[in-house]
């Protein structure tokens, strides 16, 4: 039997509760976790499952759908502590997972650095050294656009690049389902770009959501925000607008 699990991991982030919502796919071979939240996020995710009966002791593979901090950031973890899991990414991602370059997120930030008030420079310079903290980890397997593969009754590789060049979403066929990633977020009830401030190409960003008009999907599975299904032909065409 094949099941689709959302987890919804709640916690603190400056001083206000956030949430944030990892996917877990599982058949009788495999069990799949979609994006790993934050540094230091495994026990909360742990938890979590654990709530929802689902035992990680059988996780297989960990798809990580970007290298942003709250996406891969216990991504080490992870394989430290089930070290028998295949860690996999888009191919225009894994050079930045397994750190030989340099986080975009990070030259990003570090780029605007000095343009940034006095007031605003020392918690960038915070979140500077956050993202110099996360952990990399080696890509088992990479991934590329339109690549579909038998798990858990079948997925695509989507890429949607934009929020991040090598930025992938997965497309669940049997269930007309798409994890998102950050490609959409649920923003005041509505699907909405990621946070433009963390999307480095916008017009790229756009482009995806256009690509996702030939799919049939009837659910979308947000990071930020979690499940939305209504009218989803019309939200994606809005968006645009």
């Amino acid at each position: 039997m094949n099941k689709l699990y959302v987890l919804e991991i709640d916690f603190e982030l400056n001083g206000a509760i956030d949430s944030i919502y990892p996917v877990i796919l599982q058949d009788e071979n495999e069990m799949i976790l979609i994006d790993c939240g934050y540094p230091n996020f495994l026990q909360l995710i742990e938890e979590c499952a654990s709530k929802n009966t689902i035992d990680l002791e059988k996780l297989t593979k960990l798809i990580i759908t970007h290298h942003d901090f709250d996406h891969m950031g216990s991504a080490a973890d992870f394989k430290s502590k089930y070290p028998n899991i295949k860690i996999l990414a888009s191919s225009k991602d894994a050079k930045y997972i397994n750190g030989k370059e340099k986080s975009l997120r990070l030259q990003q930030a570090e780029s605007i650095y000095n343009d940034l008030p006095d007031d605003q420079k020392e918690a960038a310079l915070s979140f500077q050294k956050l993202l110099e903290s996360v952990d990399n980890v080696d890509v088992d397997i990479t991934l590329n656009d339109g690549d579909i593969f038998d798990w858990c009754d079948g997925m695509e590789i989507v890429e949607t690049p934009g929020h991040m060049p090598g930025h992938i979403s997965i497309y669940l066929k049997e269930s007309k389902t798409l994890i998102a990633g950050d490609a959409l977020v649920i923003l005041n009830g509505k699907l909405a770009v990621a946070n433009p401030q963390y999307t480095l190409d916008m017009s790229e960003a756009i482009k995806s959501i256009n690509k996702l008009l030939n799919y049939d999907i009837q659910k979308i599975i947000c990071y930020h925000g979690g499940v939305y299904q209504e009218d989803i032909k019309n939200s994606l065409i809005n968006i645009q607008k």
